[in-house]
Formats: C-alpha cells, structure tokens, sequence
C-alpha cells in the first residue's frame, strides 16, 4: 500500500458499501430465495380464504376527513396516548390521532393522525369480523351496532357493542384499550339457531391509497410482520408488483406500517393462523391489506364461544414494542422499527444513545457521549494508526527523493521503499485498519438516526430541533437571514438547500483531519484529496443534522489526537502553520 494514507476517509467510503453489497450477496439473498420456496409451497396448501377490500366505485369521490366521521354513529376514544373514534357503523376502528407527536417541531401543529375512515382519501382502519359459508346474517362494514355498556373507551373503562342478525345469531364485541397503543378485542358470538354453525374469526387492517412516500431509502414502509418466526417486509412496490402473499403461522402479528406508525394486527399466540398480504386495485386505488384468519370452529345451538385478538395502532416506540413483546409474548414485536440489516450494531447503538440521553436529557449530547466512548474503545489502534501515519509524513522528503531516483524503475522504487518503511518501522496497513474498526458505528448511527421515533424531533441546542432532519440553515441564505428556499434552483436545489453551519463544520474538520495526514504520491491525486471534503460536504448535506453532529465532533477528537501524536514525534501540523501565521512567529516542532 502506498504512502497516502489521508485516502482513508475515499476507503472508508468504498468498504462500507462493499460490506453491504457482500451482506446482501451472501446472507440476504439466500434468505430470500429460501423464503420465496418455503411461500409457494404454503400458497398451494392454504384452503381457507381471508375477507376481501370492499370494492370502491369507479367514480369515488372522496369527502373531507370530518365530514366523513360525522356520517355514521361513533363511539370516543380518548387515553392518554391516542384520541378519536370508533364507527359503530362496522365496529371499525378507523379514526386516530396520537396525542404525544405532532405534524412538525411546533408544538401547536396538529396531532399526527394514524388511522382515518373509509370515504375519505387515503383511508386507513381496521376492523374484525367472523366468516362462514351460507350464513347471511353475519355482521358487514355496514352493519350498525348497539353500544350496551359504557360511553368513551378510555383504559380502564372498555366498551360492549351488539348485534343481533334476527336469525339466531347473535354477537358482543368488548373493546378494551391500554395507555398506550394496543387494544384489546373479544368478540363473541352466541348460537340461539336448531343447528350446529361453523365460523371463523378474522382480523384486517386495511390502506386504501398510500401518500406519496419519501422515506423508502432510508426506512422500510409497506407490509410488515413476524410469522411463523420469521420477520417479513415487502415495501409498497413490491407488494404492488407482486400481489398476494400467504402465510401460515402459529401466532406472530402483522400489518401496515410507515416510517415511525404502525398498525398491526395480533391474533391469538396459541392458535395458528392463515395470514395474507395483498393489494387489490379498484376506482384507481391501490387498496392494500394486512389480514388474518383464525381457526373455524363449531357453536352448538344454545352455546357461544368467545376469540380474543389485538390491535397495535400508534408509534414505534422500542421501549413501548418491547414492553408489549414481554408481556403479551409478542415474537420479536420491538423489529417494528426497521433496524436494518446491520441490527447487531443497530440495537447496541441504540440501547448506548438511550442510557445516555437518560443521564444527559439531550440526545445531541449523547450522539457527543457515544462518540467519545467509541474513540475511548479504539484509542489506542488510532494511536498506533496516528503515530504510523506521522512517521510517513516525516520521512516524505526520502519518500519523495526514492521517486525521483527511481522514477525509471517503478520495481527498485518500491522496494527501497520497502526497505525504507522497515528502518523506520513504519506499517502502511495501520493508517486504515482502524477506520475498518468504525464502519460498522458509523452505518448503525446512520440508521439509527433516520428510523428510530426517539430521535424524531429530538432537539440540540439552538437551530437545531430535530436531530433527524437536515440542518436547517444554509450558506445561500447567510443561514436565515435572506429569505428564499434554494431547494428551489434547478438541478442543485437540494444540495445547496442545507449547506448550514454543521455541513460546513464536517467540510472544514474534515479538511484539517486530512491536511495532518501524509500527502498523496503525485499532484493529480493530491488536488482529488483536497476536493474530497468538499465533495462529502455537499453529499451529507442532506442527512441528518445528528449525524453531522457525530462526524464533527469525531473529527474534532481526531485533529486533537493526532496533533498530540504529531506533536510527540516533532512533525509539523497544518495547525502549528496556521498558528504561525497569525502570531508571526515560526511554528515549533518540538516537544
């Protein structure tokens, strides 16, 4: 390996999207191919069939959110968490607002509302219900319940809903709801018939229409699930492509999610289920559904049975899935939150970033936190990749002579070299392994920074009120004081739109890491080093502010650490030069 090691932030760049490629190649690609045989196999043995989307008319017009609540009877739903309603017009649970998270920063914006009921644009609920053959009295989207017991469903006060089909058949349906995100439904159906009948408890959630989704690079949104063991995610195009799929399943859980939201059914855990995802498309929309469909079972006449599921309709929060998954003995219901496929460092980071904030109550300073901890745990291959590189950097004068005298014989060139870096006991390789050692922190930041709800308007100091969104200031706008948007200019709008005051902090710290580290070997590759900080500014730009945050304060404890070593080893730093400059005196290389 040549003496440039200041290429290393060029291979840091280059080996994590090779260890991606490679973990897809060998790990997830195989998975998936097995997966898709054990699926086709499944879809030739399942007989029984899930409820279908209620079809749409062809020329729906869709009414204002509001207007659509008013139309039918409904029920209050209020907890500390959520609020809204529930149709008594097909039992749904179609009308939710989570109390805790607003639209933006400001904390008079909205409530972010989850679930919304069928008739306007973009609906979203969910419902249960039983299916049998040839009884044409069971309860429909349509059908109106009678409230019997209780007022507004609030945790610790449930409510009791009935429907008498006029046939023999009658149902109670008791929701119950937590302080959280789950509810609980009972539904039970009582025979008063002469004859034996045969039903089957279901359970859908169902999105009619999908808003245009901004976050698919970054966080999985479509279906999701765990069943039969396993976690199952297929994103919104591809389940459009691929239409239908089937599952069997003792117990697990499923459903719809975004980003941050998720909505998901939970059958009974003992039981084995039929689940299904598909997408069916009517009047134009995509109508997308998570389903399942429980055990048939017989009622005798004068006897009732009784089948109990759950719904799970709020944010995704890892501290409440993973309460939920102990308790209710929900598999691996806290992988909700798209860890990745580097989830072995993904949760780790987390869990560190979450004892942090308890202590410092500022997820910005526990990004600092958790960046001095990682430079604590390498610090001593980092000195030893420093003290190589400064080594490198003080015998350039020889390096440079050995080029010129052997410039003719790239063979004797390399090896007086060799020789060279062996009397000084100089190790090339150390300048970048230990950049090897921080990948893997550095992608499950990334991840952690983009997916996980806590870091969602999670405040610093200052400008910055959300740790997962860009810097919002920018150099085009003397950070704020002109007023224009620059994402607007043509081409470049979204580069220029966050160049603020962190972006230019990595470029500058970036800059000044590089300048302390051995120069490339020709000019040409020496002015493509120079550019590379300015390049990454501009590409991380973008991301998130808490991510900007982690690099610079990392490169901070960088420059720091290597002018210590620098320093100790009498190599002159671009920061005794620029201290020369300003006190006009010669700067000092000694110790």
């Amino acid at each position: 390996m040549p003496d440039n090691s200041n290429r290393n932030t060029v291979i840091f760049v280059v080996l994590a999207f090779l260890m991606l490629m490679a973990y897809q190649v060998f790990v997830m690609g195989p998975q998936a191919k097995r997966r898709e045989a054990e699926l086709k196999a499944r879809q030739g043995e399942q007989a029984q069939v899930v409820p279908g989307a209620k079809a749409l008319d062809q020329t729906q017009v869709y009414l204002p959110r509001a207007k659509v609540v008013g139309q039918s009877p409904r029920l209050q739903i209020d907890t500390p968490s959520v609020s809204g309603s529930l149709s008594l017009r097909g039992a749904r649970i179609d009308d939710l607002f989570l109390k805790g998270y607003r639209e933006t920063v400001d904390p008079k914006s909205p409530a972010v509302e989850l679930l919304r009921p069928e008739g306007a644009k973009f609906a979203w609920f969910a419902e249960f219900g039983w299916t049998g053959a040839n009884l044409p009295g069971l309860p429909t989207p349509d059908t109106v319940w009678t409230l019997v017991e209780g007022q507004v469903l609030s945790p610790g006060k449930p409510v009791v809903l009935r429907y008498d089909d006029g046939q023999g058949l009658i149902f109670t349906r008791k929701i119950e709801v937590d302080n959280k995100f789950m509810f609980t439904v009972s539904d039970t159906v009582a025979n008063t018939t002469g004859a034996v009948l045969n039903l089957t408890p279901y359970g859908s959630i169902q999105r009619q229409g999908v808003p245009v989704q901004a976050n698919g690079a970054t966080a999985h949104e479509g279906a999701l699930g765990v069943l039969d063991k396993e976690l199952r995610l297929i994103k919104y195009k591809a389940w459009k492509k691929d239409g239908e799929k089937n599952f069997s399943s003792d117990g697990g859980w499923l459903g719809i999610t975004d980003k941050y939201w998720l909505a998901a059914m939970v059958p009974d855990q003992a039981e084995n289920v039929h689940a299904s995802f598909r997408v069916t498309q009517a009047g134009g929309v995509d109508i997308y559904e998570s389903a399942f469909v429980a055990q048939s079972r017989n009622v005798a006449p004068g006897q009732s049975l009784t089948h109990v599921s759950r719904l799970f309709a709020g944010a995704k929060t890892a501290p409440v899935l993973k309460a939920y998954q102990t308790d209710l003995k929900i598999p691996r219901f806290v992988d909700a939150v798209d860890w990745g496929t580097l989830y072995f460092f993904t949760k780790p980071i987390f869990w560190l970033l979450e004892q942090f904030n308890s202590v410092l109550h500022n997820f910005g300073l526990a990004i600092l936190a958790l960046t001095v901890l990682v430079k604590l745990v390498f610090f001593y291959p980092y000195n030893l990749s420093y003290a190589s590189m400064t080594k490198m950097k003080k015998i350039q004068p020889d390096v440079e002579a050995l080029r010129t005298k052997y410039k003719d014989d790239p063979a004797k060139q390399q090896q007086e070299m060799m020789a060279l870096y062996q009397r000084e006991k100089i190790n090339p390789l150390m300048g970048c392994l230990p950049m090897l050692a921080t990948i893997p922190v550095f992608l499950a930041l990334f991840k952690v920074l983009n997916v996980t709800i806590e870091m969602r308007h999670a405040p610093f100091f200052g400008w910055i009120q959300d740790l997962s969104a860009p810097d919002p200031t920018s150099i085009f706008t003397l950070f704020g004081l002109i007023p224009w948007d620059p994402s607007i200019v043509p081409f470049v709008g979204n580069l220029i739109a966050h160049l603020g005051v962190w972006p230019l902090a990595y470029g500058i710290t970036t800059a000044l890491s590089m300048a302390m580290s051995p120069p490339a070997p020709d000019p040409t590759q020496q002015a493509m080093m120079k550019m590379m900080p300015i390049i990454f500014t501009f590409v991380l730009a973008p991301l998130a502010v808490g991510l900007l945050i982690y690099y610079s304060w990392s490169n901070l404890l960088t420059i720091l650490q290597q002018y210590v070593v620098m320093r100790r080893h009498q190599v002159e730093t671009p920061i005794d030069r620029m201290w020369a400059r300003l006190t006009g005196k010669s700067p000092a290389t000694t110790g």
